[in-house]
């Protein structure tokens, strides 16, 4: 498959002060700075098509990353490259093939319509008269913003001023998106609209877009790849479902009984989660699943049992963690 992002030892370094920890310090002329390694040697491709979420907690250095793809940061070591070209070097023929939207970050005009943003970027993009009454008609139906676009930004609602956002952003019809926590403050149905519109968008244009989100939602619903950063590090590339399977060795049974039992005839099962008698759940090895199931039912009068995987929230959760402890025990 062609390679649309190629990233080779990418390093970033921001120099931030160093604190005395005084509240007015003697050496205040004299201000010491440190460097902070915010992204260290990462490598990744990613093809044309893919739909690739990037997870990390807060500080993890996904934004920073984001931010070099686009050329909005210079890397200090290694190489970026977009549709082949270096982002940093902002070349028109790149810039006109990609497009980035950040859900803290606004684009349009507060005091003005979004309509007059939608008229600027035409010219900026240089899209032709009909090219973009076509394209500005098919985002205006498909995010259902006809009845807003003509409104002051300053008057819409989140959701609406996101939907605004992701028109002005994709007008031009961009090969390469990234995508910055676009969900973020919007409540569930303007979320699945959004990505129920970057589904169809993906689909259609054969995109390829980058997703960073805090959003286990996004994640699961959109991405069949992620990209697991901490610390400035990749400790995960491959495909979402196979993501459970490399950090997580047990999966979870969900039981309902005929009767009461005691918990410690269930305890004798596996790791018990919750119980309240009849109903509960316990975690058990992901290899011993079946002689599990098989034990359940020789062993109590059992109405329902169904086998689930932790959820993606747990599963991050727990990759996390043992981050942070073998960092402390290191």
């Amino acid at each position: 498959m062609k390679k649309v992002i190629e990233v080779q030892n990418l390093t970033k370094r921001f120099s931030v002060e160093k604190r005395s920890g005084q509240k007015f310090p003697l050496n205040i002329l004299k201000r010491k700075y440190e460097d902070i390694l915010a992204v260290n040697n990462i490598s990744f491709d990613i093809n044309k098509g893919e739909f690739v979420g990037f997870i990390g907690c807060n500080g993890a250095g996904k934004t920073t990353t984001l931010k070099c793809l686009c050329g909005l940061l210079s890397p200090d070591d290694g190489e970026v490259n977009v549709l082949g070209y270096r982002p940093v070097e902002r070349s028109h023929d790149l810039l006109k093939r990609m497009s980035l939207v950040m859900g803290n970050k606004s684009q349009l005009w507060w005091d003005l319509p979004s309509v007059d943003t939608f008229l600027l970027n035409k010219e900026v993009y240089e899209i032709d008269d009909k090219e973009y009454e076509e394209n500005l008609n098919m985002m205006v139906d498909v995010l259902g913003i006809k009845n807003v676009v003509d409104i002051p930004v300053r008057k819409l609602s989140l959701g609406e001023r996101m939907k605004c956002e992701l028109a002005a952003s994709l007008l031009h019809f961009p090969e390469v998106v990234f995508l910055d926590e676009p969900t973020i403050g919007l409540d569930v149905f303007s979320q699945q609209a959004l990505r129920n519109f970057l589904k169809e968008y993906r689909k259609e244009r054969n995109a390829t877009i980058v997703l960073t989100s805090h959003n286990m939602e996004d994640v699961t619903n959109l991405c069949e790849r992620v990209l697991v950063i901490d610390s400035g590090e990749i400790i995960y590339d491959g495909k979402l479902d196979e993501l459970t399977k490399s950090f997580v060795k047990k999966k979870y049974v969900k039981f309902l009984l005929k009767k009461e039992v005691k918990v410690n005839e269930i305890s004798k099962i596996g790791e018990v989660v919750s119980f309240n008698g009849m109903e509960g759940v316990v975690a058990v090895d992901r290899e011993n699943i079946t002689n599990v199931l098989a034990k359940f039912l020789k062993e109590f009068e059992v109405i329902d049992i169904d086998v689930e995987e932790p959820s993606l929230e747990d599963v991050v959760r727990k990759i996390f963690k043992s981050a942070k402890e073998s960092t402390s025990l290191g």
